[in-house]
Parts: structure tokens; sequence; C-alpha cells
């Protein structure tokens, strides 16, 4: 299992090997590499010198700057912003997903763009979304994407439709989600010095439905990388960009 892949295609192609399955909890795309800034798709825009400001600001949480920064920097881009992404994007997209062994269980991160996932997926690769699987006999329910914040990625969604999601999973054995339950210890990131946004709806469902795990990913070195809510074990499975090492489900 991994998450947080951020262009990390050389061991995403190892990831699965002697497992039943490969599961993804998303964000394969990588924008802007905070422990590299010389890798991603700004610093490929913009250089490395204007992604060293860029983290600098979000960093001390002057969003409002690093969207002027931004504003400033892409109005010297030829073409349509949206255009452009996309197509740095799908140059990744075009690396990862042959990366995914058979089978491959995957749902999308809130830097991930959904609408090209179908084009990419091939067809030994499951995208799950608000939707349920059963692996090795086992019900493994999958909920995508991230809440709003002032980072503004692209596959952030209200409060509201991500609970609907939660609920349409309903019961499972283990709860797959990109981002974790509203919990500090597991929200807050140790380097980045900030909390990221975790799920109060995912948390309710925890405590309601009791799992038996309930896996994530999102923030990268967070303050618990595990504990127990009641009867669910809860797990960060890692920022796979970094580690290059998979976390295995035993049973």
């Amino acid at each position: 299992m991994v998450s947080d892949v951020h262009g990390n295609a050389r061991d995403l192609a190892r990831a699965g090997e002697g497992a039943d399955a490969l599961i993804c909890l998303g964000d394969l795309v990588l924008f802007l590499d905070y422990a590299d800034h010389s890798r991603g798709i700004f610093p490929d825009l913009f250089g490395v010198e204007n992604a060293d400001r860029l983290v600098e600001l979000r960093t001390a949480r002057r969003f409002e700057e690093a969207r002027e920064l931004g504003h400033r920097l892409w109005g010297g881009v030829d073409g349509d912003r949206a255009a452009v992404i996309e197509k740095a994007v799908r140059k990744q997209y075009a690396e990862m997903f042959p990366a995914f062994p058979t089978p491959t269980y995957a749902t999308y991160g809130n830097v991930d763009m959904p609408q090209l996932w179908h084009e990419f997926a091939g067809p030994g690769t499951t995208v799950l979304d608000g939707e349920r699987v059963e692996i090795g006999g086992r019900v493994f329910g999958f909920v995508g994407g991230g809440l709003r914040t002032a980072m503004r990625t692209p596959y952030e969604i209200s409060d509201e439709e991500y609970a609907a999601k939660i609920e349409a999973v309903g019961e499972v054995d283990v709860l797959c989600t990109h981002i974790p339950p509203e919990v500090p210890e597991l929200v807050y990131d140790t380097v980045a010095r900030r909390f990221e946004r975790g799920s109060r709806a995912l948390l309710d469902a925890i405590r309601r439905t009791r799992p038996r795990y309930s896996l994530f990913g999102h923030v990268h070195q967070p303050l618990a990388r595990r504990m127990r809510i009641g009867a669910t074990e809860c797990v960060n499975v890692g920022h796979f960009a970094g580690s290059g090492k998979p976390w295995a489900l035993e049973w």
C-alpha cells in the first residue's frame, strides 16, 4: 500500500512485489517537491529560485503572497494556464500509470486530476472513489480527494460532498482515504509545521462503523503515524515519494 507517490515511478514499479494487490491512496502528481525544490511542474516552468520563494511563503502560511507570486509568474506564460498544467500532468501520468502492477486499486489525492485517470489507467488498475470492493475476502472502501484549503489544489471538495462519499462507502473492514481523520496528532506535519485538513466525517464514521483499519496518507511527516481509535487501527501509510517503501497489510 502506498500514498503520496509524487512522481516516484521507479519505486512504484517495485511496490507490489510479493503482494496479492497494490493499493494506492493518491497524489501521483509532483507539482513541487518541498525537499528538493528543483523537482516538479512548478520549477520546470518557473525555475528553482521561484520554487524556493514559493515554499518559503507557503511554509510561513503567507498564502496571499504565495498566490500573488503565482499570478505574477503565470502572467508571463504563453497559453492557457489550465492547458499548460494539464499537459504537464499528462506527461507525469504517462510515466506513473504504467508502473502500477496488476492488480492495483487506487483512489485520487488532492493534487490529482480525476478527469484524466480513466484515460491512463490500464485494465489491471481499478479506480474507486466513494465505492467498495472485496480484496482477499475483506471489504475495502475508498474515498479520494481532499477538503478545501488555502492551497487550492486540483481535487479539493466541500465537507458535505466528502461526507456523502464516506456515507456511500458504509461499513467496511478497511477504510482507505487520501486524507486522515481529523485528529491533531494525525494531521499535524512536523516538517511543514502546520495542521493539514483532516475529515471530521471520516472520524465520525470510524467511531460509528468500527472498521478494522483506517488507512490514509496526505500528511508527509505526521506527529503520529498510527494510533487506535476505539476498535480501529489508524495508519498513515507513508510519504512514498520520500521513502520508496510500501506499507504491507497482512491477514
